[in-house]
């Protein structure tokens, strides 16, 4: 039986439960300035943060990801040392 949606704690973070949260973001590396692909897991919750290395010049990132009601993902990278 499926729960009701104000039941339902997936229901709660991503109300609109039909598969359009963003999954990707394009961000800038704070040390090296070059624009970057990651990945987002919106099952992770509707905020986020932790740890990622830059693709391009192998420095760390603090990555914070806050998930919209619509879906729509803002995310903000920062230098790991700051």
């Amino acid at each position: 039986m499926r729960l009701p949606d104000w039941l339902d704690p997936l229901e709660q973070d991503f109300p609109l439960g039909d598969g359009t949260a963003e999954t990707e973001a394009t961000v800038y590396c704070p040390y090296c300035n070059e624009t970057v692909e990651i990945a987002l897991d919106p099952g992770s919750g509707s905020a986020q943060e932790y740890v990622e290395d830059c693709e391009v010049c192998c420095q760390p990132w603090t990555v914070s990801v806050r998930y919209r009601q619509d879906g729509t993902a803002r995310v903000n990278v920062t230098a790991l040392d700051q």
